[in-house]
């Protein structure tokens, strides 16, 4: 192919750059996606293509084969036979597109997404790329912003129909990225209720891999997180690309390697059960894909991915505030409490420092298993001793704040909701809908029970002085049937339910600002970048044992932010798996993320009493840099038997390190921790010692030799100011 004539696009960040190019055929390619380049033109990188001989040319011309070309946004029905990132049909039944460059331009404005989460940022640079079917005039807009200083980009594309009948969608990915090789390892967050994000990485071979949710939710099974990565890269060194969907229904992440060894990645809403009918002059918005490379490693790649989701994402006012230490009455109690239990709990809190106080599943209805009163949010005045407001004021009187646990896209069929609105359950007709967890779902697709929740809701929030809410989701979607939708409409159920969620949460979250919102679906369920834009938390897993938790949470903070993570102290034995841990233990591990307290205090002895005291006067003193320090893992020995962190306060300096021994075992002899990205010539205060940033790094901490299972080191680290270090030698 003629160079000439070819056009580049560049957007860049302060560190990467993804770069484009236009062929003299229209269609988009990418040349480049790396670390930044001197301004240089790279159309070379595609005339440069080395084509095989027997594959389809294109449009007549003798040796252009798509196939071969690292497209963007490939359409269905060309010469390019690997998977297109999108399919449409038209009113003759054709499947044909053919979308080429019609023209770009840049901003430093970003187009919100009409009723989806999205990023944004005051540094940033958008760029809008149109392509355009020549024959039919309908238009792809695939608009893509780089966020200067988080080292981020992000891509939503929007589809519009301009032919004068509808056109059906069939699939439409947030994301298609080719490269023109196949070494690479696949790292994945996998896993299932109770151990969630559980890290899986593995090389890529020919044919298909990937991830994906078919649950309504994105799920306990898979996060919608995908990377590749050089076979050879570390926590340290060499490359990865990774990307992550702002999404919480269905998804699916895929890599494609063809037969001539290339890689094509996508990501996007999944398209098993979903269509969409696209009107005259209608547009279909996909959800945001983030998108990022480095090749420092994948510390890199999480400090990045954390940097962004606080500073890009997250839209509550609690974004950068401290989280209060809480104590969940659930495993102390589960449904079996009483208004006298619950004072006598708030009263010992008060005396330990914890600062709020949540009240879980069985405050309302008539709620006293699991088999009742979904729907139904108001109290059970006789359940809790009077009213809810009462009780509120009780624990506020006492210098605690308040929360409760609701569960609002469910239904009882015992509850007053139901008797008055039977029609508002998701159910085929004629069928008899799947009851799962003793509960049924609410269609979140009408306007109608949308607005009900956003009504009764914010009542029941102002009314009662809330502080602080668990929105919790217990069961998959089945029965995707809406009475509300035309007959060759019901595959967009999945995605418009996804859709009603967002405009609940906006709503609410938007009316309340005060309050503190935590994101749950049966623990992790629904554990995605989609909740963090309305709720700055999320409670990670229903799995509490501090040992299984160390999995959990290294795989979760692998991407999100660890202050977005909720981590309690629970009882020994453990409810979930029966292990017993030390106090110390647990503390260390919950203390990784939002700390919590999740047990019958009022069980605990005068020593454990004493200990928890303690825990929380030392952690309010380092909370700053335990929820918003830069969050780094830490190489150790023994990778299956020991897991270490550091949290860095980037404003003070302070560290804060902790190592963790799964198993003692006899004959062995300690190593030492060698810290990381700490000032090399700095002077660090550690145990009354002090050593410099490149001892630390370099030679690093001797780890204690373990005297039980599940031992616990922990380090304050405190960087020394010039005045504050001679102060020390010369003392």
């Amino acid at each position: 192919m003629n160079i000439q004539g070819l056009k580049t696009i560049t957007l860049a960040t302060e560190c990467t750059q993804i770069s484009f190019v236009v062929l003299e055929s229209g269609h988009l390619a990418l040349a480049y996606f790396g670390e930044r380049l001197p301004d240089t033109d790279l159309a070379y990188v595609i005339t440069e293509i080395k084509r095989a001989s027997y594959l389809a040319d294109t449009d007549g011309i003798k040796d252009f084969k798509l196939e071969q070309i690292p497209l963007v946004y490939p359409a269905f029905g060309n010469p390019d036979m690997r998977t297109s990132a999108h399919q449409e049909s038209y009113p003759d039944g054709s499947r044909l597109a053919d979308f080429r460059y019609h023209h770009h331009e840049f901003s430093i404005e970003k187009e919100p997404l009409e009723g989806l989460p999205f990023a944004q940022h005051k540094e940033q640079q958008v760029l809008r790329i149109f392509l355009q079917d020549e024959l039919t005039k309908n238009e792809l807009l695939l608009q893509i912003t780089a966020f200067v200083k988080q080292d981020v980009f992000t891509q939503s594309v929007k589809y519009t129909n301009h032919l004068k009948e509808p056109i059906f969608l069939h699939f439409l990915m947030s994301l298609s990225i080719d490269f023109l090789t196949d070494k690479f390892d696949l790292l994945t967050l996998g896993g299932a209720w109770g151990r969630e994000n559980q890290l899986s990485r593995q090389p890529i071979r020919q044919g298909f891999q990937g991830i994906d949710s078919k649950r309504g939710a994105s799920g306990h099974g898979q996060n919608p997180f995908i990377a590749l990565m050089d076979p050879e890269t570390t926590e340290d060194s060499g490359q990865v690309i990774a990307a992550n969907l702002i999404y919480s229904g269905n998804f699916s992440g895929k890599v494609e390697v063809d037969m001539h060894q290339n890689c094509r990645l996508q990501l996007g809403i999944n398209p098993f059960e979903f269509g969409w009918k696209l009107n005259c002059g209608e547009a279909f918005q996909t959800p945001e894909a983030v998108f990022l490379t480095t090749e420092a490693g994948l510390t890199e790649m999480s400090h990045r991915f954390h940097r962004f989701f606080q500073e890009c994402l997250i839209q509550s006012p609690h974004r950068t505030k401290e989280r209060p230490i809480l104590l969940n009455n659930w495993e102390a109690t589960y449904f079996d409490f009483t208004r006298t239990k619950i004072i006598e709990m708030v009263d010992q809190a008060c005396d330990l420092g914890i600062e709020l106080f949540v009240l879980d599943d069985g405050w309302f209805g008539k709620r006293n298993d699991d088999t009742t009163s979904l729907g139904d949010w108001f109290e059970n005045e006789e359940k809790l001793g009077g009213s809810l407001s009462s009780l509120v004021d009780e624990v506020h009187q006492r210098g605690l704040k308040f929360g409760i646990w609701v569960e609002p896209e469910m239904i009882s069929l015992s509850s007053q909701l139901y008797e008055k609105h039977p029609d508002w359950l998701v159910q085929v007709p004629n069928r008899t809908p799947q009851m799962v967890r003793n509960q049924y779902m609410l269609d979140l697709t009408r306007r109608e029970v949308q607005d009900y929740l956003i009504q009764t809701l914010n009542q029941l929030f102002a009314e009662n002085q809330i502080d602080y809410v668990k929105w919790d989701m217990n069961r998959n979607v089945t029965d995707s049937y809406s009475a509300n939708l035309a007959s060759d409409q019901q595959a967009e159920f999945s995605h418009r339910y996804i859709l009603g969620l967002y405009r609940i949460l906006a709503a609410i979250t938007s009316h309340n600002p005060k309050i503190l919102f935590e994101s749950c679906a049966g623990g992790g369920g629904r554990c995605d970048a989609g909740m963090l834009y309305y709720m700055p938390q999320t409670w990670i897993s229903d799995d509490t044992d501090a040992i299984a938790r160390l999995a959990i949470q290294e795989g979760t903070a692998l991407v999100y932010p660890p202050v977005t993570m909720g981590c309690h102290v629970s009882a020994v034995p453990n409810h979930q798996v029966g292990r017993s841990t030390p106090l110390k233990t647990r503390a260390l591990v919950a203390q990784q993320g939002n700390y919590g307290y999740e047990l019958d205090i009022l069980k605990l002895t005068v020593s454990e009493r004493q200990q928890v005291k303690k825990q929380i006067q030392e952690y309010k003193k380092e909370r700053a840099t335990l929820q918003f320090g830069k969050h780094t893992r830490l190489a150790v020995y023994d990778p299956a038997n020991e897991f270490a962190w550091q949290k860095e306060n980037e404003q003070t300096g302070e560290l804060i390190v902790t190592h963790i021994t799964i198993l003692a075992r006899p004959n062995t002899v300690p190593k030492r921790l060698k810290l990381k990205g700490l000032e090399a010539t700095a002077r660090y205060l550690v145990n009354k010692e002090i050593h410099s940033g490149q001892e630390l790094m370099k030679i690093g901490l001797m780890i204690d030799q373990p005297v039980n299972d599940f031992y616990t080191t922990k380090w304050k680290i405190e960087k020394l100011e010039d005045s504050e270090y001679a102060d020390i030698e010369i003392g």
